[in-house]
Formats: C-alpha cells, sequence, structure tokens
C-alpha cells in the first residue's frame, strides 16, 4: 500500500474517533505501531493533526489526537463528501471537540474497549453519541454491534437508575456493555437491566484497566459466571443500532486548541478534585492522609488546580478549607453526564451576598451550606476516613471503595415501603484476609436509650432483608463512633436488647472518638455486642 494510503487512513479514522493515541490509532486503523508513529508525526508538523496530553488516575499520561480544520479539509477532500455533510455525520467540529474534551475520561475507556474488540474484530466503526444515554456504539464487520455506557463516579442512585431505563427504551433488544466505576453501583445496575430484553454486561472501570482481553470480567446481570470480552461478542445482534439522534444546530470547524487544553489535570490533580467533589471542606491535611502523598507534592497539586480556577479555598473555626469552585463541579457534571445545574446547587461555595462576610449562611450550595452548620460533625468525619486511609495505606491494603454520604445511602423495599440507610461513609478494602466492607457512623447524639433505638431501627430493617448481602457481596460492619467513652457500653447494651427484639444479627463495632484519635480506626479499639475484648475492625 502507498504512504499517501496511510495518511488518508489515519485521518479517516480520526475523524470517526478524535483523541486517540497513537497505540489505539495503530490497533484500529491496521497500520502497524511504527508506521503509525512516523506519520502522525509528519501529519502534525503539517498542522493537519494537533494532539494534548491526558491522563487519568487510572490510566497513565498519553498524548491524544485530532483533527485540525486542515485535517477536516482533506479528509472531506480525500472521502469525496461535502464539509456540510463531514460536520453533520463525524465528530469532527468545533462543538463536537468542546464535547469529547468534557468526556475524555469517558472516551479512553472506550477506546480500550474498542481497541480489545478489534483484536478479534477487525474492522470496527465506532459510533459517538452526544445526549442519547448510550456513549457510543461498535459495529463489527459483520454489521452486529454493541452499544457502549460508561456511569460517572459522581452520579447518584437516581440518575443511575434513570439513565439505564432510558437507555433500554431508546436500544430495544441489542447488546450494551455498562462500565460502573465500583462494586456497589454495578451491583445496583444489575437489579435494573436483569429486568429488560436487551443483553447486557457488566464490569468494573479499574478491571478494564488492569486486565487483559481474555479476562473474564464481563458479568450478566443474573445467574452466570462471567465472561471475556470476546464471548460477550457472540450475544451481539445482527441489526444496525437503533438509536438516532438529530446533528448539532451548530457545526463549525475546529479552532486551534488553547494552550490550557493542550494539558489536562494530572492524574494527582484529577485525584484531588473527586476528593473534594466527594469532601467539601477537607483541610489540607486530611486530603493529604487521602491521597497518600506528602505536604510538599500536595502544595504542587494544589497550585495547579488553582492555576486553572478549579479550587475555593477559605479558612473556617481555625482551619483552611478545600473545595471546588463552579467551574470544578461543571467540568465534573460534564464528565459524568450529570446535571451543572443540580451540581452548583447543592454542592456551590460561592457567597450568595459577595458583599457580606464569608458564613455558612452566605453559601449558595444547599449541601454545602449544611455541612459548614454542621461542621464538628463534619470535620470528624473527615479525620476518620483520612485516619483510615493513611492506617489502610500502612498496612499495606488497598483502599478500593470511600463513598461519601450521598453515595453511601441504601434504598429498599420492606413490608411495602421505600426505606434507607443513611450514613455518613462507606468503605471497602482489600486486606490480606480478603475484602472487607463497612458503613460508619458518627454520633454525637446518641447519647439517651431512645436515641439509641433510633439510630439502631434503620438498619435493623436494612439487616432483616438479603440487601446487604445482594448490594455488597459481603455484609458489611457497622463502624460507629460515639463522642463520649461512657456512652459505649450503654449503646451496647441498647443495641444487644434491640437485636434480641428483633432477632437480627447486626454486626456493630463501636469505640468512642477520643480512642479513634489516638490509635485510629484500625487499631484494636472497638467492641462488639457479639464479643468480649477489644477487636480490630477487619478481625
Amino acid at each position: 500500500m502507498s504512504p499517501p494510503s496511510a495518511q488518508t487512513d489515519l485521518l479517516a479514522q480520526l475523524a470517526q474517533t478524535p483523541f486517540l493515541d497513537r497505540t489505539e490509532l495503530a490497533a484500529l486503523s491496521g497500520w502497524s505501531p511504527t508506521a503509525v508513529y512516523s506519520w502522525i508525526a509528519r501529519l502534525e508538523r503539517a498542522g493537519l493533526v494537533e494532539h494534548l496530553l491526558h491522563a487519568s488516575p487510572s490510566t497513565a499520561a498519553t498524548r491524544r489526537y485530532c483533527l485540525s480544520a486542515a485535517g477536516v479539509r482533506l479528509f472531506v477532500a480525500d472521502a469525496g463528501i461535502g464539509l456540510s455533510r463531514a460536520l453533520a455525520q463525524h465528530p469532527v467540529s468545533n462543538e463536537w471537540r468542546r464535547l469529547l474534551l468534557q468526556r475524555l475520561d469517558t472516551a479512553a475507556l472506550l477506546y480500550r474497549i474498542a481497541v480489545e474488540i478489534s483484536e478479534s474484530e477487525y474492522p470496527l466503526r465506532f459510533r459517538w453519541y452526544r445526549a442519547q444515554p448510550v456513549d457510543a456504539a461498535v459495529e463489527l464487520p459483520d454489521s452486529r454491534w454493541v452499544a457502549l455506557t460508561r456511569v460517572g463516579r459522581t452520579a447518584n442512585r437516581t440518575s443511575v437508575t434513570e439513565r439505564l431505563h432510558r437507555l433500554y427504551e431508546s436500544l430495544g433488544i441489542g447488546t450494551v456493555l455498562i462500565v460502573p466505576p465500583d462494586e456497589t453501583r454495578l451491583r445496583q445496575s444489575q437489579r435494573i437491566v436483569s429486568r429488560q430484553s436487551a443483553m447486557s454486561f457488566l464490569a468494573l472501570e479499574r478491571q478494564l484497566t488492569s486486565v487483559e482481553y481474555s479476562t473474564p470480567i464481563w458479568r450478566p446481570p443474573v445467574g452466570h459466571e462471567p465472561l471475556s470480552l470476546r464471548e460477550t461478542l457472540n450475544y451481539s445482534a445482527r441489526r444496525p443500532p437503533i438509536v438516532s439522534e438529530r446533528p448539532l444546530q451548530r457545526q463549525t470547524l475546529p479552532k486551534p486548541m488553547a494552550t490550557h487544553e493542550r494539558l489536562t489535570t494530572s492524574p494527582a490533580g484529577r485525584r484531588a478534585l473527586d476528593l473534594l467533589s466527594d469532601w467539601p471542606w477537607l483541610t489540607p491535611s486530611n486530603l493529604a492522609a487521602l491521597m497518600d502523598i506528602g505536604q510538599r507534592r500536595l502544595r504542587q497539586v494544589l497550585a495547579q488546580l488553582d492555576a486553572n480556577d478549579l479550587l475555593m479555598r477559605h479558612r473556617f473555626a481555625g482551619s483552611n478549607r478545600l473545595t471546588l469552585s463552579d467551574q470544578a463541579l461543571a467540568s465534573i457534571a460534564r464528565r459524568d453526564r450529570t446535571s451543572v445545574g443540580d451540581a452548583r446547587k447543592r454542592w456551590s461555595a460561592s457567597s450568595l451576598d459577595s458583599d457580606q462576610p464569608f458564613a455558612w449562611r452566605n453559601i449558595t450550595g444547599a449541601r454545602s451550606r449544611q455541612l459548614l452548620r454542621h461542621l464538628d460533625h463534619t470535620e470528624s468525619v473527615h479525620r476518620f476516613i483520612a485516619q483510615f486511609a493513611r492506617q489502610t495505606a500502612e498496612a499495606g491494603f488497598d483502599l478500593v471503595q470511600l463513598d461519601p454520604p450521598q453515595r453511601a445511602s441504601r434504598y429498599f423495599r420492606l413490608h411495602g415501603a421505600v426505606r434507607s440507610v443513611q450514613p455518613d461513609a462507606f468503605i471497602s478494602v482489600d486486606t490480606d484476609q480478603g475484602a472487607r466492607t463497612y458503613f460508619l457512623e458518627y454520633e454525637r447524639r446518641a447519647v439517651r436509650p431512645a436515641t439509641m433505638k433510633a439510630r439502631l431501627a434503620p438498619y435493623l430493617r436494612y439487616y432483616s432483608t438479603r440487601r446487604p448481602l445482594e448490594d455488597h457481596g459481603s455484609i458489611p460492619n457497622i463502624l460507629v463512633v460515639l463522642e463520649s467513652e461512657l456512652a459505649v457500653p450503654h449503646f451496647i447494651r441498647v443495641a444487644e436488647q434491640e437485636t434480641s427484639r428483633a432477632g437480627v444479627d447486626l454486626p456493630l463495632l463501636v469505640s468512642h472518638q477520643r480512642q479513634v484519635a489516638e490509635s485510629g480506626p484500625l487499631a484494636p479499639i472497638w467492641q462488639s455486642p457479639r464479643h468480649r475484648g477489644l477487636l480490630r475492625p477487619h478481625g
């Protein structure tokens, strides 16, 4: 094949799949990595393609390429189609570029799946969707197709449910690969898709970035052992996807990427943004502990976020506190395909009245305002999870999942009514003895028997069902931290009475604030109604 064909093929592939890196471009275009590296350098020198640096917490930094305006014009000439048609049918316009830049983490993940599919099925046709609940679709050589959907990490239970229901309403019968961010939302998604007619398979995001193509990680909704990606393709439908959407109303040639677009936030910066999204008003020391980095490295990360206007700092109650700017909230919402307006309404730290001093009453976001109003409780929870993360790292364990209250809540049906437990955090850890999961209840007001019973009642209802096991794959322990040492034996006595009355085995571990602060949550500081003596949470 003559060299000009390589140029034509690479331009056509980037028109179909913008922001591929060179390894992905080689796999999907069919050209060797050597040829792709050589030609992409020529195309960039000629001004036909541009690149940016991209990395995420789970992927290494890499250069991702897209067509410039000159590249789009040359692609149009080579393909023999009009410019307006090319802009309507391919994600090459300036408007599409802006959209994909907001979803770059999703693009990197879905391109990885496409590359793995191409190992056994070639050539592929990849199609992006802008406003549909499905993110993309891959058409195989024999006209079978597979839909791809990534669930964002900040998407709450309601938005995940609504999106998956809309997805199946738009798809009809087909095959869907769904990528949730953690085990809890994978199991939630399994319950939803088990009632649908389409074939669905689910895999955790962290597994996709760390295993081989032949590894069986894709789980069906019910009953079957995990399958490899190759095996899931046997269930793909032999017809084109029925999902359709109107082209963008405004379609213009891409503008040159600005300097700030060429370098996306570093993996450490993204990790900091995710943590501050989950836990607003963290102190720098607690953020450093959660990230397992030193103060010097933390200052570098925060300086980068400051330079991009992604961070807000306030001094409150004697400590510096960190939270996200409205720009950062919008960026994360667009990345995870959730509502920007809802994110700002709940979590914005902007002032209601800029002429008034900073105070919790002068905060725009309702949830952010609530966290500041109850700062003693908020800071106690932050201190606990920071200690937990630090000791987990020191012990050589893997902190798999750390959910804030808005994602730690569990909803279930009991006797025809919707019930819930709403802990202060949910934690999942891989230890040398296997996976361990925990709910955290940091209690400051459970000092009387009636209050203690009220705190235990939701968990007695939840643990009387099969949902703890169905939600997590194991039975989570409940870590209860009380403010006073004197309250611990009283709480355990009330718990023994309530569990005996309800006939429910409640896996409680109880300690108090001073003991946790002095020894840390992984120390043998916990008491249980089941045992006498002090226990470690990992047992």
